[in-house]
This record gives C-alpha cells, sequence and structure tokens, in this order.
C-alpha cells in the first residue's frame, strides 16, 4: 500500500483529489493538507511514500517543497498553471497533472508512482537508468529532453512516433526529434482522445490520418502498421469518430 499526502491551498481540489484516492486500492491517503509547512513537516517525518503536491500555494510553493522535501518522498504535482511543467520536469516528479484533473489521467499518474515505489531494489535500479523522466503534459505541448537541450513540442506538430531500441523518434511538421525515452511513458502521457498506440513501435495522432486501408495507415508519406493487438482498439476509436 502507498501511504500518500494532498496538500493543496483549495479544498475542493483537496475534496476531488480524495475522491479519486479512494477508488484506487493500493492507494491509501494518510491525510490532507491545506497548509504545505505543516504537510512538509510530516514528510520529513519519513513515512510518506507519495504526495499529491499544488504548486502555487501562499507561503511555500510546491516547487520550493519539493527542494526542501529533497527526495524523502515521491511527488507528483497538480497545478491550474502549465508553465510549471519545466521546473517539475528538472525537479523528477513521478508526473505533472493539470487542473481541471479526469480521473483516467489521475490513474495513469498513480500508476507510475506505483511502478517506481513498489519494484524490487533491483528493479528500481534499471527504471532509473533504463527510462527518461516522465514527460510533462501542458495544455498543448509536451518537453523531451533531446542530447543537449530540453525541447518543447506543440501536440498539433506531431504526425506520429516511432520506438526504436532505446529510444523514440518524434515526427512533426517540420522535423525529426529523438530522444532517450520508452514508448510506455510517452503513449501515457500523451491525450487518450488526440493520440492511439497502433503498434508495439507506433503511436499516430488521430488527425493527422490521411487514410486507412486494410491493416495500413497512411500519415504523408509514411505507411504505418496496425498491430494485430492494438487492432480492436483502433478501428473502435476510429468508429467512434465516424459520422
Amino acid at each position: 500500500m502507498i501511504k500518500c499526502l494532498v496538500v493543496d491551498d483549495e479544498p475542493l481540489a483537496i475534496d476531488i483529489l480524495e475522491d479519486y484516492i479512494s477508488k484506487i486500492p493500493f492507494l491509501s491517503l494518510v491525510k490532507s493538507y491545506q497548509n504545505p509547512i505543516e504537510a512538509l513537516s510530516a514528510v520529513q517525518e519519513g513515512d510518506i511514500d507519495l504526495v499529491f503536491l499544488d504548486v502555487q500555494m501562499p507561503e511555500l510553493t510546491g516547487i520550493q517543497f519539493l527542494k526542501i522535501a529533497n527526495g524523502k518522498c515521491k511527488v507528483i504535482l497538480t497545478t491550474a498553471y502549465s508553465q510549471y511543467a519545466l521546473d517539475g520536469y528538472e525537479l523528477n516528479v513521478v508526473d505533472y497533472l493539470l487542473k481541471p484533473i479526469a480521473f483516467d489521467r489521475f490513474y495513469k499518474a498513480a500508476q507510475k508512482a506505483k511502478e517506481l515505489l513498489c519494484s524490487t531494489p533491483a528493479q528500481a535500479t534499471v527504471i532509473e537508468t533504463q527510462v527518461a523522466a516522465p514527460i510533462p503534459v501542458a495544455h498543448n505541448f509536451i518537453f523531451v529532453k533531446t542530447e543537449y537541450k530540453i525541447q518543447k513540442i506543440y501536440l498539433d506538430d506531431i504526425l506520429f512516433i516511432e520506438g526504436l531500441k532505446d529510444y523514440i523518434s518524434i515526427y512533426t511538421q517540420k522535423e525529426r526529434i529523438i530522444t532517450l525515452q520508452s514508448m510506455k511513458k510517452i503513449d501515457e502521457a500523451l491525450p487518450d482522445h488526440l493520440f492511439v498506440r497502433v503498434h508495439k513501435s507506433y503511436i499516430v495522432a488521430l488527425d493527422k490520418i490521411e487514410s486507412i486501408e486494410r491493416s495500413r495507415i497512411f500519415i504523408k508519406d509514411k505507411v504505418i502498421p496496425i498491430g494485430d493487438t492494438h487492432r480492436d482498439y483502433f478501428f473502435k476509436m476510429i468508429e467512434d469518430k465516424n459520422i
């Protein structure tokens, strides 16, 4: 069981997060705080695994909280302000949730925390060395780490994503961007209503599909295969969008 705290200065936000936590069997809410300083004391005692942390708070911001906590627990940031995504990325948070938070997106973030916290020490080492930090998603863009910089990519520019051995290629309207990241992580980060996994090696932007022929998707001059394990879900999404 993952022991968690909710830290937010808005009572309504706390109510929503408490309700979401109650629906996930592997999460156990220890306490909710409107005062981040009181919550920080609880974290420093060392009995908390995960904190759902608001960014914009009086007295102590979520970013300041993270720096003072110094890795004593895992953190999922929750905020209405997308400009804090890069700060959270650099501080290696588990995930970044933009308010209003949908339950399915909350559940994905909780699953990420579970993978990190409930693996054996040996497994945890593999995760840390082989998988890059979670990709923060704002309203309409993501940040990815390339060889020399952190690059902002607008979701509307993405055509499709191709998974290779140890990295992924993100094909946009203008360029191909390579980043050390797993297909699983970026699939979890991208909005479900805009992107779909169609093959173990491909994620496509639904609005960039030009045509579908049997088991092939055509996007510009690229032909993308539809994998057997993803076929039913993909065609169900397409059917739901038909007029």
